[in-house]
């Protein structure tokens, strides 16, 4: 018994000259000489830096903290252990633990990540943790990388200089999986890290998609809708009957009363022949009365003289100092250039009149749209200001030449505006509709766009998603028909594809280098 005490004096004494106090080289030799006595296999951590773990005392390799004694750990080793011992023994071994921000950082502990700083959590355990354990699986672990720098491989599991494990690269991620994607490959994600990323599927479904695009226009005047008043001979404005601009006006309607020395000559140019003619006796000079009228009649008509006003002045036989002239269609004044007094010259427009009760809508369609664009196809038009009130109309003709500065055509649609309330200038929102077809159709969310094509993430099962080029045709709503590339039924990721293709990149670079060395 003296010799035992004498054995402890002795060795709280080396452990103090090793730099413990005098309190811990007590409670060092109770936990050893316990530990020995249970058959107990003894280990030291440090107690910042847990990952840091030896079986001999020292100091922490990471912050320089003196490393503690872990208690209740029993040594395996020395005693024999139970069949559903060592099964247990086993599940602790593949248990995995994994930074939820971080997926590389992966620890056989608990513990919080070295990046972060988050707790870490338990990863599910699949088919491919469980290792020989489950001899039907079918991956196969080519090597094993650091997650911190992937240029690092190794043959065998091992850990880092920060303690952290290496992880596997399986075989099928050497080979690619990237379904003809190149720098794609395919990416396995456990249930548990689907949730917290927000990862979604849609089926791809057969249905019926047409060709529906919107685009902006603007309305504009149908110019062939347009009549300008001018007169042909030099003359005063007397009178004015519509005196201001936006003034509907019918056809045959008063605009203004002219007089020119011109126009009383030629209206008593018209009554002399006609009173030579009502004396003429037949006989060659009758015929040649004849084509004095009928010259006579014809110079009025060509000063726009109103037929209504030749026939008045040949029964009455009365010249008219000021004739009226009226509007030649139904409309709005759209220009008025005189007022009462004014001179005129020939080739002068007092007035313009357009015609309302139509109207064109001129849509940009871009260069993308050159081939849905078709003549004769349904438009619908629609503006803020007339909320819930949509205009029906036809696409009568696409512009051949592109505009060179915004990159658009146009695409003139007749729109009926009997109502009036479309006005010229304003801005609508057009939809283009085109015929209806069979085809399979996917999200719009699913497609993730390339530099030479379109490409989308497929769940094959067994939490694995593999990239998938595809060939896509007419887009309607917040659906796109697929041409090529996909089946009816199968799964396509809708949410969080952004950050599995970033994944599915950064295990094509891994399988690449790990395939060069």
């Amino acid at each position: 018994m003296k010799t035992k005490h004498v054995t402890a004096i002795l060795l709280i004494l080396l452990l103090v000259s090793a730099g413990l106090n005098v309190r811990q080289a007590v409670q060092l030799h109770k936990a050893t000489a316990s530990a020995s006595t249970q058959g107990a296999k003894q280990l030291w951590t440090c107690p910042m830096d847990p990952q840091v773990v030896q079986d001999h005392p020292g100091k922490c390799s990471i912050c320089g903290m003196n490393l503690v004694l872990q208690t209740n750990v029993k040594n395996e080793e020395a005693a024999p252990s139970s069949p559903a011992k060592e099964k247990e023994s086993g599940k602790k071994d593949a248990q995995k633990y994994q930074c939820p921000m971080h997926p590389s950082i992966v620890q056989d502990h608990p513990g919080d990540c070295p990046v972060c700083g988050m707790k870490l959590v338990k990863m599910k355990s699949t088919p491919d943790d469980q290792g020989n354990a489950n001899a039907g699986t079918p991956h196969k672990i080519a090597f094993y990388r650091s997650p911190m720098d992937p240029k690092q491989t190794s043959p065998v599991p091992r850990k880092d200089e920060m303690g952290m494990d290496y992880v596997p690269v399986y075989e099928e991620e050497l080979s690619g999986g990237g379904g003809g994607v190149e720098g794609r490959a395919t990416v396995v994600i456990d249930p548990t890290r689907q949730q917290l990323i927000g990862l979604r599927t849609a089926p791809v479904t057969r249905g019926s998609i047409s060709t529906e695009w919107r685009t902006v226009g603007r309305v504009q005047v149908d110019p062939t809708k347009v009549s300008k008043i001018n007169v042909k001979v030099s003359g005063y404005v007397e009178r004015i009957f519509v005196d201001f601009v936006g003034r509907p006006v019918k056809r045959g309607e008063q605009l203004f009363t002219y007089y020119s020395p011109d126009l009383l000559s030629a209206q008593q140019e018209y009554l002399l022949a006609l009173k030579v003619k009502s004396r003429s006796k037949g006989g060659v000079q009758s015929e040649y009365d004849s084509l004095m009228i009928a010259a006579a009649r014809q110079k009025l008509r060509l000063w726009d003289v109103p037929e209504a006003e030749i026939e008045r002045l040949a029964q009455t036989g009365e010249v008219v100092k000021a004739l009226t002239f009226v509007s030649p269609l139904t409309g709005v004044v759209t220009a008025k250039n005189v007022v009462e007094g004014s001179s005129l010259n020939p080739g002068d427009t007092p007035y313009e009149i357009t015609d309302l009760s139509s109207v064109w809508v001129m849509a940009d369609a871009y260069q993308s749209d050159v081939a849905r664009a078709k003549v004769g196809m349904s438009a619908s038009v629609s503006l803020e200001s007339l909320p819930g009130h949509v205009f029906q109309g036809k696409v009568a003709f696409i512009d051949p030449v592109l505009d060179p500065q915004s990159r658009t055509f146009k695409v003139r649609i007749n729109v009926d505006n009997t109502s009036g309330e479309l006005k010229p200038d304003m801005f609508a929102e057009v939809l283009f509709q085109g015929t209806a077809h069979e085809a399979l159709t996917i999200p719009v969310d699913a497609v993730i766009p390339l530099g030479r094509g379109n490409m989308v993430f497929v769940a094959i099962g067994d939490g694995k998603f593999q990239p998938r080029a595809v060939r896509l045709g007419e887009k309607s709503g917040d659906r796109v028909e697929v041409i090529e590339g996909l089946s009816e039924g199968e799964p396509v990721v809708t949410r969080a594809n952004f950050l599995i293709d970033s994944e599915s990149s950064l295990r094509a670079a891994l399988a690449a280098v790990g395939g060069s060395k």
